[in-house]
């Protein structure tokens, strides 16, 4: 299927690994101009080399920001004056006892996980609408419903990021500009890997073993029983990406193995 997105400028945030750069890899694939984002250059470039060697697309480039830093987004805004696809799906996570969450914790996730794509959304969104055509993707998670009682802050930060990219679908009536959000399950991206690993060695089990206690006592309601991959994930936000989701839009679209209960 050719989902018509050759050409389009697409900005992936936080994609030098996991599901950001499952996303910038597959949005390559289809002829994208992506750009990759990431916090050191080495990261970027490696990046950026290894999506060009799996998807012979050249049109890839990157640009370093940390979003915890204005500066850094100013700089990245300066660089990248204009998009076709913004993905927000830069974020961080930390299973912390609720008691333990400090207020510089609740800052900070806030505004690394919500304010970045608010920021980069205040300055795309409008170039969107007066040329007709965007995608604003944000991506959040199954979290954002179920939130986690490890991760009650990092379930906040995905709420909001759902009622922010509804607000923004609100304001794209009679346009060809779009704005939804993923709610990815529980995903075997770097990050979690390298938990589970280090899970598995403190209890002396295996990796396969631990993805079974996993979803049997913390995620029981999932129907495929296993961590989704970030290409799975992939899939789903770029087909939302491109002009074929026209149809879609102020949605929460779920990826996450039927962990929530409920059609709705």
């Amino acid at each position: 299927m050719d989902l018509q997105l050759k050409d389009k400028i697409a900005l992936v945030t936080g994609s030098t690994a996991g599901i950001g750069y499952a996303i910038a890899k597959h949005l390559a694939q289809e002829g994208a101009k992506v750009i990759v984002n990431g916090r050191t250059q080495q990261r970027v470039d490696d990046a950026v080399k290894s999506i060009i060697e799996a998807t012979g697309n050249k049109d890839v480039t990157g640009v370093i920001a940390d979003f915890a830093d204005k500066g850094q987004i100013a700089a990245l805004i300066a660089k990248v004056p204009e998009v076709d696809i913004l993905i927000n799906n830069v974020a961080i996570f930390e299973p912390k006892a609720f008691a333990d969450i400090s207020d510089e914790d609740w800052f900070r996730f806030y505004e690394i996980n919500v304010l970045s794509g608010i920021r980069l959304s205040r300055v795309y969104f409008d170039k969107m609408l007066k040329k007709n055509w965007g995608r604003i993707i944000f991506i959040s998670s199954e979290s954002a419903v179920q939130i986690p009682e490890e991760m009650i802050h990092y379930g906040m930060t995905k709420t909001a990021q759902i009622a922010i990219a509804r607000g923004l679908a609100e304001l794209t009536k009679g346009t060809n500009v779009t704005v939804n959000s993923v709610l990815p399950g529980p995903t075997l991206s770097e990050g979690v890997g390298s938990f589970i690993e280090n899970l598995a060695k403190d209890q002396n089990k295996t990796v396969e073993q631990i993805e079974v206690d996993f979803f049997k006592t913390m995620r029981p309601t999932s129907i495929i029983q296993r961590f989704l991959t970030t290409d799975e994930v992939a899939n789903m936000v770029t087909y939302l990406s491109s002009p074929l989701a026209a149809a879609t839009n102020g949605a929460a679209i779920r990826a996450e193995g039927g962990l929530l209960k409920g059609a709705f």
